[in-house]
């Protein structure tokens, strides 16, 4: 049986993913057309609930410490709200450059197995009942590759989409913007204010060494495609639109260019071919949404694909995948849409915008804005639960890092549980024997009752998600269904 992965795409989508199935044992191959990655990064914000991702694969400490800085504040739509006060109920965003959270996760994909190829451009893609083959070129010729499953992880332009064919939902309107970073313009920073204009936003962030960064957003007219290199001219005509004029700036160290459709694919799956990240999703960036919605994309297929190769996946998980994330893609390009309009067109949205700021004080509207923006608050549907089962509150939920003990008094949390990738019965009536014996892979782990989790049994996804929970003994049938449901598994009950 043929048990390889590609993915295409080294990204942040494409890697975490490779992670996720480099754990699991799952012979994985990453190809990236790139020769080699850009020392500048466009994005720069690693959002908490990416974190809390790592955090449940004893990774987290190599993204950052106590010394990161942390961005305690989000925004719908450049009306910002801090984070204080338990809004955001998790941890704060982490300043880290995209460059470097893709080169740290290519580093674990390589400790786990995982090859990382640069410099391979995909050209074709058939795919049959038994597999995929893949067209690759690279500076020594061409040649195919033949896996079990190919994952799209080529961004927002993906090869992979196109030559299979996924179809797409398309809003409206596009955006396009450019950033630059230049030397400091002194003495006209009065003249070029950061914010929200007519015509678009201007964004002018201080970086390191007296370096500026220009960013604009517009949402008229199409970017130019990817050949197209960017220009210093481009950057100013941009500003000038958008502010009426346009700093005296030296030739840019690094630019780039954003800017498509914003749009969600119909389908995340056809036959053995699956779409992740922007692939998949694409809209305006706002507040590091783009890359947490990436990267849970990539921890909800990980180990639903890694079951499905290996043979041990129940009937219809891997379709879960599809029926899980398109929502959430969907939602992120609705929630993206929102924040446009408020924004644009700024003389028509004026009024709403102030009607908007002071509802925003209502500590109830602060609360649900930030949840909706930080994707603290949504929770899935549980297949197959049968109606006279009370349903307890934490299924369908992103499990908590609380602290636990074990019976010989070991101290741990409960995240460290999850660091093997694989499911967990967390038994939190402190007795090893009071629940029913699990068959399948899935981990048993039996600790003290806790006030933080109540509950007498939790069954937690590999992706951190609950998947079951119960307080009785009553409960046990759920989470044979449970277990049978996510990990093809059963209970001795």
């Amino acid at each position: 049986m043929n048990d390889h992965v590609v993915i295409v795409g080294a990204g942040p989508g494409g890697l975490m993913l490779a992670c996720e199935l480099g754990l699991a044992g799952v012979r994985t191959t990453v190809l990236e057309k790139r020769t080699g990655r850009s020392h500048e990064s466009g994005g720069a914000l690693l959002h908490a609930r990416c974190v809390e991702t790592l955090k449940q694969r004893g990774i987290a400490d190599r993204f950052g410490d106590a010394d990161t800085p942390r961005w305690n504040r989000t925004h719908f739509g450049l009306m910002y709200i801090d984070l204080d006060n338990g809004l955001a109920e998790t941890e704060y965003d982490m300043l880290v450059p995209q460059v470097r959270t893709e080169e740290l996760l290519e580093e674990r994909a390589r400790e786990l197995g995982v090859e990382v190829l640069l410099g391979q451009e995909v050209t074709g893609v058939e795919q049959d009942a038994d597999g995929v083959t893949v067209g690759v070129r690279s500076a020594d010729g061409e040649r195919t590759l033949r896996c079990a499953y190919l994952v799209g992880a080529d961004g927002v332009r993906s090869t992979v989409a196109r030559l299979c064919g996924f179809e797409y939902e398309q809003f409206a309107p596009s955006y396009y913007g450019v950033t630059a970073d230049v030397g400091d313009f002194a003495g006209n920073h009065d003249r070029f204010v950061k914010g929200l204009y007519p015509n678009g936003q201007l964004g002018i962030l201080p970086l390191q060494a007296g370096r500026i960064r220009i960013m604009t957003v517009e949402f008229v007219g199409e970017p130019a495609g990817p050949e197209v290199p960017v220009t210093r001219d481009e950057v100013l005509a941009s500003v000038r639109r958008i502010a009426g004029d346009a700093p005296d700036i030296e030739e840019p160290s690094w630019m780039a260019r954003n800017g498509h459709p914003t749009r969600v694919a119909r389908s995340y799956r056809d036959g053995r071919v699956l779409l992740v990240g922007d692939s998949a999703h694409s809209h305006p960036p706002s507040s590091g949404n783009g890359m947490v919605t990436t990267i849970h994309d990539a921890a909800n297929l990980g180990w639903k694909l890694a079951a499905e190769v290996q043979g041990r996946a129940p009937e219809g998980l891997l379709d879960s995948y599809h029926a899980e994330r398109r929502p959430i893609g969907r939602r992120a390009c609705v929630r993206a849409q929102a924040q446009v309009a408020a924004m644009h067109p700024l003389e028509h949205v004026e009024p709403l915008r102030e009607v908007l700021a002071g509802l925003i004080t209502i500590p109830e509207v602060r609360k649900y804005l930030v949840q909706y923006v930080t994707e603290v608050g949504y929770a899935f549907d549980y297949p197959g639960l049968p109606a006279d089962v009370e349903r307890h509150e934490l299924i369908g939920t992103r499990f908590q890092d609380v602290p636990v003990t074990r019976p010989d008094g070991t101290a741990l949390t409960t995240y460290e549980l999850l660091t093997t990738g694989r499911g967990l019965v967390l038994n939190l009536t402190g007795k090893p024997g009071a629940l029913p014996d699990v068959t399948g892979d899935v981990d048993v782990v039996t600790v003290e009752p806790t006030p933080e989790l109540d509950a007498r049994a939790v069954l937690v996804r590999p992706d951190g998600f609950v998947a079951w929970a119960d307080r009785d003994t009553a409960g046990d049938a759920g989470l044979d269904l449970a277990l049978r449901t996510w990990f093809g598994a059963t209970t001795s009950a």
